[in-house]
């Protein structure tokens, strides 16, 4: 199986809403997360979804899976206190769900829209291919690398440089094992699952994406995702 956990347990801070988390912010009438997850709901290789989304807001992401008919998804489960626990609730809803021999596991950020079929269907290719799959966009500026004292320590060349962004997937089982190893070990804050694989000695290999793949997360990112949202839209009626 295929199964993409989408992450929603954050609060927004940056975002300074006043009414509601970054995830649930209307867009032409719908929130964030349903624009992410119906994309996954309609690619034909995903089997199945789950949600970990903050506690109090579950019943509203139950009421959002009824209205937009998202029968993809199997289970909203509540998010942890950190990003990583949030991504664990899931795939370990998603083991006891289905078990872990031979499913794939996408990781994808609820506030990341604006992904496409083929970057779902390269990183599933990639982690059967390559035991991983992680999103990244080609470096666009130069990427330097600062001390303590705010000096410049090292210059990394940009055909090298990647931005690392979502889906980041792996076979379930592998990340499952992983993430209760760090947390045993008291490993909890990590800020991607990319980091948490890395620091276990994993390999990964890229799956390339545009730039336009954003997380919305301040109150530019979401005024350039409904810019290029509106664009994709008129382009589909030129």
């Amino acid at each position: 199986m295929n199964i993409a956990v989408i992450f929603a347990g954050g609060s927004g801070k940056r975002m300074n809403s006043k009414d509601r988390p970054k995830q649930f912010l209307l867009i032409h009438g719908k929130p964030i997360i349903v624009h992410t997850i119906e994309v996954f709901q309609y690619h034909k290789e995903i089997d199945a979804v789950i949600v970990a989304c903050l506690k109090d807001w579950i019943p509203y992401m139950e009421e959002m899976q009824y209205r937009y008919r998202l029968d993809k998804i199997k289970k909203i489960v509540s998010g942890g206190d950190t990003g990583q626990l949030s991504i664990y609730n899931g795939v370990k809803a998603a083991a006891e769900l289905y078990g872990t021999d031979g499913n794939v596991v996408l990781i994808h950020d609820g506030v990341r829209p604006l992904i496409g079929d083929q970057i779902i269907r390269e990183n599933i290719a990639s982690v059967k291919k390559h035991g991983s799959a992680i999103t990244c966009a080609p470096a666009q500026e130069t990427f330097v690398l600062i001390d303590d004292e705010n000096n410049i320590s090292e210059v990394a060349g940009r055909k090298h440089s990647r931005l690392a962004k979502a889906p980041q997937s792996f076979w379930l089982e592998e990340l499952l094992e992983a993430q209760e190893q760090a947390i045993r070990e008291g490993h909890t804050d990590m800020i991607d699952s990319c980091t948490l694989m890395q620091a276990y000695g994993k390999k990964m290999h890229v799956v390339e994406c545009s730039y336009e793949n954003i997380k919305i997360t301040t109150p530019d990112d979401f005024y350039m995702f409904r810019a290029l949202y509106d664009a994709r839209e008129n382009q589909q009626l030129v």
